[in-house]
């Protein structure tokens, strides 16, 4: 079975860059403080990658 995160935006997006934005978006996360659950994949992980500081990354069981 494939692992899956949990991705929770802890920084505001206010004032970030429009592709910065458009990634939290493809990640599906809307508003501050939202979480999502994705599998661990290389897409996923590099679209994280490209926004680490503004979330927080957790795996789920």
């Amino acid at each position: 079975m494939a692992r899956r995160i949990r991705i929770k935006q802890v920084r505001s997006a206010v004032g970030r860059q429009k592709i910065q934005r458009r990634t939290l978006a493809a990640l599906g996360i809307r508003r501050h403080q939202q979480s999502v659950v994705h599998e661990d994949t290389p897409a996923i992980r590099g679209m994280i990658a490209r926004i680490d500081y503004l979330l927080e990354v957790t795996e789920v069981d």
